[in-house]
């Protein structure tokens, strides 16, 4: 099994039935991926899932978090399963065979950059502001009468799409790209800058939020651009408080 695989998690949010967490499990051990997070699961007894098969220790071991945005923070790419149904999207969406071999190149580059796998629940899939955190979205190409998959299915088919090409890419040396956790940062002191400005208003900060993360993700920044831009917004942040005061 290919080493980048290591890099890769599998985020599962607010998962209903523990037999699909534990189906998932099986299928993340049968395709050699062992790192797990859980995000608010439906049911407490998840760890004790008798559809597991062969994976109760990864179910034992699965990290869990209060929301995405800190099951995430450590990721530098952040990618969100869709059946794509009759919802607007505001990302790139890719089909799973295009997805995948963008998802391998990451895993492949070289300084250790993680890679996040959003699933999301059974009834309703990923919301907005789950989907918010997200770099861009991937669809498994299922027949139009027919979209939905049970959710150790779809763990299933998407993780055999990354693992089954024999040649991976190769290591190369690439500038370290920001982490999950660095582009929130940047995302809440530039909603604290455009609240001070008056360009945010109360009735719509909610989405006006959910924008803004997502112009973040889209710039893709490299780790010490990240960290050039947050010193540059919390300086006219610092600015515009000491005008007003």
């Amino acid at each position: 099994m290919p080493q980048p695989c290591e890099n890769l998690r599998v985020v599962l949010v607010a998962t209903r039935n523990p037999l699909n967490l534990g189906a998932a499990a099986r299928a993340m051990s049968n395709f050699g991926v062992s790192h797990l997070r859980v995000v608010n699961p439906y049911e407490l007894a998840f760890r004790e899932a008798r559809s597991a098969v062969g994976a109760a220790a990864m179910l034992a071991s699965a990290e869990e978090f209060k929301s995405v945005a800190d099951a995430v923070a450590d990721c530098t790419l952040v990618v969100g399963t869709t059946a794509v149904r009759h919802r607007e999207l505001q990302h790139p969406l890719r089909r799973l065979d295009s997805g995948a071999r963008l998802i391998r190149k990451q895993l492949a580059r070289g300084g250790g950059g993680r890679v996040a796998l959003l699933f999301g629940s059974e009834k309703v899939g990923l919301a907005n502001q789950d989907l918010s955190h997200c770099h861009w979205l991937m669809h498994i190409p299922t027949r139009e009468e027919h979209i939905s998959m049970n959710l150790g299915q779809a763990v299933a088919v998407c993780l055999y799409e990354l693992v089954r090409e024999p040649r991976a890419a190769r290591q190369s040396e690439t500038p370290k790209r920001a982490t999950a956790g660095e582009a929130e940062r940047i995302t809440a002191v530039l909603l604290e800058a455009l609240q001070a400005s008056g360009y945010v208003k109360p009735s719509a900060a909610a989405p006006t939020a959910e924008k803004v993360r997502r112009l973040v993700r889209r710039l893709n920044l490299q780790a010490a651009d990240a960290e050039v831009l947050l010193g540059m917004l919390r300086q006219i942040v610092w600015k515009l408080g000491s005008r007003s005061g």
